[in-house]
């Protein structure tokens, strides 16, 4: 009994000291700058891959959610937005841009499962340095500095436009709407999968689901969360959608992802010693937003919005 309120008490002291670095360190969204030097730092120092791996996103965990290994589950999620894309019926050397490719686990997968042409994009010079040397030579994966708000690429470029989780750190969601479907080819698919908020429109935040999207916001470099509905109309003002957007929630098959991120720092123990105290300090300030992360997509806040449609032939 000792031990346990022992254990207890050191648990709770650490989770006040992540709270009070947490609030006294915010990263907010002040320009791409920002969201370029947040990525870099942590590229650079590799704790976020150590932890998380080569793909820096949440895991599918099935429907319903069953256990699994945190990595493994990240590998799932590309495989099944593939499917749920009906991207698995394209040919080889379908030529796709990986938008917000972090340092390239699905770029990679893409590439080398399917034998996709993939060109990865990111804002954070480390992320591009990192995924080149991750990549082997003989995968058709190419990955490049690139601001998606005002992308290099002509109109038309790309068969297939994927882009997982950068939605948030965009300022203007209907500039990032309109990039997406522009360097699309005619009949191309856009597949995107995001992290979004409740639509206020309907359901107005409540006293307390304010201040937690604040800090949501405040503390991952997000200037906004969109809705999924709001999103949807965004690509189809852009004239570029054929028909509808299509779009679902995948918050339960995602959901465990939020507590498992915090797990790994249990079952990884050796990160202390790779990375010293400063790493854990780093590591520890992050803890209190993936809780309230899992609040937020726990209780309806937040949604796991997925979008696919095909760019309209004007020809």
């Amino acid at each position: 009994m000792d031990l346990f309120l022992l254990t207890l008490g050191i648990s709770s002291a650490i989770l006040i000291v992540g709270i009070i670095i947490y609030l006294l360190t915010p990263r907010r969204y002040q320009s791409p700058d920002s969201v370029a030097n947040s990525y870099d730092e942590w590229t650079e120092d590799g704790i976020l891959e150590y932890y998380w791996g080569e793909h820096i996103h949440l895991g599918h965990y099935g429907t319903p959610p069953k256990n699994k290994d945190f990595l493994q589950a990240k590998a799932d999620f590309v495989h099944e937005m593939v499917r749920w894309g009906e991207l698995d019926k394209l040919p080889q050397g379908t030529k796709v841009l990986d938008v917000g490719c972090g340092i390239g686990g699905s770029s990679r997968i893409l590439a080398k499962e399917y034998g996709f042409d993939v060109t990865g994009i990111t804002i954070s010079p480390q992320q591009v340095q990192r995924a080149k040397e991750l990549t082997s030579k003989n995968l058709s994966a190419h990955f490049q500095v690139d601001d998606a708000m005002d992308m290099s690429f002509p109109e038309g470029s790309f068969d297939v436009v994927w882009c997982i989780e950068a939605g948030p750190h965009m300022p203007d969601k209907a500039v990032f709407a309109r990039e997406l479907m522009r360097v699309l080819k005619p009949d191309g698919i856009l597949v995107v999968a995001d992290w979004n908020q409740r639509d206020d429109r309907i359901i107005p935040l409540n006293f307390w689901e304010e201040p937690v999207m604040k800090q949501l916001l405040e503390q991952w470099s997000h200037p906004e969360f969109a809705s999924i509905e709001g999103f949807a109309e965004l690509l189809e003002a852009t004239g570029f959608v054929k028909g509808k957007v299509t779009t679902a929630d995948w918050s339960q098959e995602t959901l465990p992802s939020w507590i498992d991120s915090i797990w790994q720092g249990i079952v990884k123990p050796k990160g202390l010693i790779k990375f010293g105290f400063a790493g854990f300090i780093k590591s520890l300030r992050e803890v209190p937003t993936l809780l309230l992360m899992r609040l937020a997509f726990g209780t309806g806040l937040c949604r796991f919005g997925m979008f696919k449609t095909t760019r309209v032939d004007n020809s």
